[in-house]
Parts: structure tokens; C-alpha cells; sequence
């Protein structure tokens, strides 16, 4: 113990103990500056503003003030392919250089969709499907059918298209609905040169219902009489499902009828 004690006051220990501080300081002063120079700290620059910038334009920005960058593609109707929408870090966010910057671009190729289902659908809900799905609405077309503003067809292309069949996005769809009369509507017969039982069954066999019967000239036998007008004539417009027909008869002539 005494020799212990004796050495630690000897002037060699005092020199290694020295040294031994001394690298111990130079190793610190060595990690610190070695890691300011590694991180670069305090060397740090804006992040430039891109978006709203073609991806192009955007990529010179950023090769010119040496940062990198990562893609990713979303799909938006209507909106310029190629164009940054979203970037991270924000702009003007101070940085490292060669830091990577992530950026959002509209893609240049619609992704395919499914088409929905739209069969019976009213035409206010097809069209918020259709808009849902990514898809626009088109042509509407209408025709003869009970049911009103409600679709009967989907068209893609002037073809029928049916649901899940996939198609892509931004694509337009015409629609084919129905006008609310189809079949609360009928045509008018042609009654011409029948007799009123032949007139009422033609009549009943259209929906029809037979209105004011007149007679012209002198009628010896009305069985015998025959149609000569009728009211509305056929060719009109549609009527509505029993409607009344007014006809006038008259004696069949051989101008009407061959004897």
C-alpha cells in the first residue's frame, strides 16, 4: 500500500496520468468534429416550393439545388397529368442537402374501375354513382317505359355495358332511362270499315274504351253500319290506356265495302 501511495507522488505517474487526459480530450474534440462533419450541421437550406409545378419543371428544381426525390402516382379526372399536387417536406421547411423529398404527381394512365350497377336505379342516384366510381355522365336518352327517370341501359362506347365490367376511370356513360308513360301509353287503332261489335272488340283489345258513336245518313240495318271516321285518328300521338275513340258510321257503300 505504501509503495502504491509512493508511486501515485512519483513525477512518471503524473506524465501518464496527463497523457492519458489529454487523449482522452483529443478523442472527445475528434468524435464531436468528426459528427459536425458527417451531419453537416448547421448547413441546411429551403426546401423549394413544387407544387402546383409539371413533374419536369419540378425535377430541374430539385437536380439543381441537389436534393433527391420518390414518386407516387394518384389518379384525379379532369386534372393535368404530370402535375405535383402534394410534397413532404413542406416548402420552406430548412433542410440538409441531398435530403430526399417525396412528391405526389397525377398520374398519366386511368386506372381501371368496375362499372356499378345502375339497372333500375333513379337517374339522380346513377349519377352520384357514376361520379363515386370516377366515371361521367354522358347522353341521356329516354324511351316508351312505365317507370320515370330510371334507368334501363348503361352505354359505354354506343354498346351496352353491364355492372363489373371494368373500364377506366373518367370514361363517359351514357344512360338510357325510362319517360314515365310506356305503358300508360297505346297506339290508336285503325277502325276503319268495321262494324261497332268489330270497332268496341278492337277497341277493348288495345286498352281502349269507345267513346261517342255517330251515325251518318240513313242507317237501315246499324249491325250493317261500318266505321268511316274515328277520333283521335290513327298515327296521332299516344294516347293513355283507356282512353275513349269516337267513331261515325255509315251504311257500308260499295265505295267501303265490297257486297
Amino acid at each position: 500500500m505504501k509503495k502504491q501511495l509512493a508511486y501515485l507522488r512519483t513525477r512518471t505517474f503524473r506524465r501518464n496520468l496527463i497523457a492519458a487526459l489529454i487523449t482522452v480530450a483529443a478523442l472527445i474534440l475528434l468524435v464531436f468534429f468528426s459528427l459536425r462533419i458527417y451531419t453537416r450541421h448547421g448547413e441546411t437550406q429551403p426546401v423549394p416550393e413544387l407544387k402546383g409545378m409539371l413533374i419536369d419543371d419540378a425535377i430541374k428544381v430539385l437536380r439543381a439545388e441537389s436534393f433527391d426525390y420518390e414518386l407516387d402516382s394518384v389518379y384525379q379526372m379532369d386534372a393535368t397529368p404530370g402535375l405535383v399536387i402534394e410534397q413532404d417536406p413542406a416548402p420552406d421547411t430548412q433542410v440538409k442537402k441531398n435530403r430526399t423529398l417525396y412528391l405526389t404527381i397525377i398520374t398519366r394512365t386511368a386506372p381501371d374501375t368496375p362499372f356499378p350497377d345502375l339497372i333500375e336505379k333513379t337517374f339522380i342516384e346513377s349519377r352520384a354513382i357514376l361520379t363515386s366510381y370516377g366515371l361521367k355522365l354522358g347522353d341521356t336518352t329516354y324511351i316508351a317505359d312505365i317507370a320515370r327517370d330510371v334507368v334501363l341501359e348503361a352505354r359505354f362506347g354506343g354498346q351496352p355495358i353491364n355492372a363489373g365490367r371494368t373500364i377506366p376511370k373518367g370514361s363517359i356513360v351514357d344512360l338510357v332511362l325510362g319517360d314515365g308513360r310506356g305503358a300508360n301509353q297505346v297506339e290508336v287503332p285503325n277502325l276503319s270499315g268495321l262494324t261497332l261489335q268489330e270497332a268496341r272488340f278492337a277497341l277493348r283489345g288495345a286498352s281502349l274504351s269507345l267513346g261517342t258513336v255517330r251515325y251518318q245518313g240513313t242507317i237501315t240495318d246499324s249491325l250493317r253500319a261500318v266505321v268511316i271516321e274515328q277520333s283521335p285518328t290513327p298515327g296521332e300521338d299516344m294516347v293513355s290506356i283507356g282512353a275513349p275513340i269516337g267513331i261515325l258510321l255509315a251504311e257500308p257503300q260499295p265505295f267501303y265495302r265490297n257486297l
